[in-house]
């Protein structure tokens, strides 16, 4: 029973540390390299994600590519990482039955147990990277494309920093969790309204949250992470992140500690991990320094003062092109900084 609490607030406590806060709203004007075919979108609001990797057109101009560019040149680097570190891939999918996915949330969680500290950074899903292998795509199709691997990969050839394990949720399982504790309270930062075609939508068929607490059930709060139409990418990161910490508040509360068995078998039946228990162990002191002091847990986002807003010329589809320079104060800050 001590074991399985261990673990659950250890995989909770991974879960949690995506709350990042608000991302600036200052979009980046310029970016290394040909700029000639940047298309500034002042709000930075994306549309929807094709469901499949984008088709490039090979007659119309691209943005610089990512493998022509030179590799993010941090201080340290991967043979210099600092002692005992465990970075892990934390992704959240849209997988449905009998269709493909993209992982909606992606982000690298690095534990320092020497020093009991830790620190995770976001990155959005319509980042625009190079996948070896494939080519320029967005971030979010790296792991159905080629698993862990290839998203390991990825994260080496473009970013310089790797990941060790990996953990992956998908959305009927994060529902599950959610209506299995009664639902959570999510104190949102800004104020949405988006369509929905959940029981409380109104006569156009939008949902509504408002600044502060605002109680979901598992439906509500998928709609609240995955709300597209009325905001950027740049917003859903927040807003995963601001129910994330909602759930993790809830599990800590005496209830759901006194229902470990349940949840830690509905939390293990939702997630895709290769962390063994083995793995885990020796992490499970770290995770109690962090869970009593979150102050020792820092956060950053690849948010608009290190992306550009680009719209694909052939399909319409807007992406993030990376400022290179920009990502790297944040990579070695994040994944190089005990």
């Amino acid at each position: 029973m001590r074991k399985n609490l261990l673990i659950l607030l250890l995989m909770a406590f991974i879960l949690s540390s995506c709350n990042l806060p608000g991302v600036p709203e200052k979009i980046v004007e310029n970016l290394p390299g040909n700029s000639n075919w940047i298309t500034i979108n002042s709000d930075g609001a994306p549309t929807p994600t094709p469901f499949l990797p984008i088709e490039l057109d090979p007659s119309l101009p691209l943005p610089t590519s990512m493998a022509q560019q030179p590799p993010i040149d941090l201080p340290t680097g991967l043979s210099n990482r600092p002692d005992g570190q465990v970075n892990i891939l934390v992704m959240g999918s849209d997988f449905r039955p009998g269709q493909g996915y993209r992982t909606d949330v992606f982000m690298l969680l690095s534990l320092y147990p020497k020093q009991g500290t830790a620190s995770v950074i976001s990155f959005p899903r319509d980042l625009w990277v190079y996948i070896p292998g494939i080519g320029d795509q967005r971030i979010n199709v790296a792991q159905p494309y080629g698993g862990f691997e290839l998203s390991k990969s990825m994260l080496e050839e473009n970013f310089n920093v790797t990941a060790d394990y990996y953990i992956m949720t998908n959305f009927q399982g994060f529902k599950s969790i959610v209506d299995s504790l009664g639902g959570i309270n999510v104190i949102a930062g800004q104020n949405l309204s988006d369509h929905c075609d959940l029981p409380q939508s109104d006569g156009e068929r939008n949902c509504h949250a408002y600044t502060g607490s605002n109680y979901m059930n598992g439906e509500t709060a998928l709609w609240y992470v995955r709300s597209r139409y009325s905001s950027s990418d740049l917003d859903r990161t927040r807003r995963a992140q601001e129910v994330i910490l909602a759930l993790f508040d809830k599990l800590m509360s005496l209830d759901a500690v006194s229902r470990v068995p349940e949840l830690y078998s509905i939390y293990i039946n939702s997630v895709e991990t290769d962390l063994t228990v083995e793995a885990v162990i020796p992490l499970l002191s770290l995770a109690s320094q962090l869970i009593s002091d979150p102050s020792k847990i820092r956060r950053y986002a690849i948010g608009s003062e290190q992306v550009t807003p680009y719209v694909m010329p052939d399909s319409g589809a807007n992406v993030l092109l990376p400022n290179y320079e920009a990502i790297k104060i944040l990579i070695n800050n994040s994944a190089f900084t005990p």
